[in-house]
């Protein structure tokens, strides 16, 4: 009767921590902070950037926030004098290098739309603008790109593959 009952309650443990580890393998979540590991590019300039630049994504239950350097080296350092940065100078940090959001977003499926409350382009931040991101997860690996926005499909989108912080 004791074995029984040692084997049986043995039994029980071992399932119970299979299923709870498998529970959490497939309960991936977006959730979390990331950061851009990989930026691969398609159309006539097609290529893979294996050195991003710093960034960092973060996901709470229903918020985002973005903030990424584009491209394979760093920024340009401005004046001191910011009163004597030119425009071209100014558009090397702060254009298209620079992306910066902050807002809330909804998954649904594979599929996450976001809504900018706080953006470094201001369009974004317009009412009724959104975007839509195709993601996968694999384990502590995320792969975004964008497939439309609130003026319709977007073509040559780069696929970003991100590796979990935390």
């Amino acid at each position: 009767m004791t074995r029984t009952l040692l084997a049986t309650v043995v039994t029980v443990c071992v399932t119970l921590t299979l299923f709870a580890q498998s529970r959490r393998v497939s309960q991936s979540t977006i959730q979390g902070v990331w950061k851009v590991v990989e930026v691969t590019t398609t159309g006539q300039s097609a290529s893979t950037n294996t050195e991003p630049q710093p960034s960092l994504y973060i996901f709470t239950a229903r918020h985002y926030s973005r903030m990424r350097i584009n491209g394979d080296k760093p920024r340009p350092k401005l004046p001191t004098d910011m009163a004597k940065a030119t425009s071209t100078e100014l558009l090397a940090v702060y254009g298209d290098s620079l992306i910066a959001q902050t807002g809330t977003y909804e998954l649904a499926g594979e599929n996450i739309t976001s809504r900018a409350i706080v953006a470094k382009n201001p369009a974004a931040m317009a009412g009724g603008f959104f975007d839509v991101t195709s993601c996968k997860i694999e384990g502590d690996i995320l792969w975004l790109r964008q497939t439309a926005n609130s003026n319709g499909p977007v073509t040559n989108a780069a696929t970003i593959k991100l590796t979990r912080l935390e």
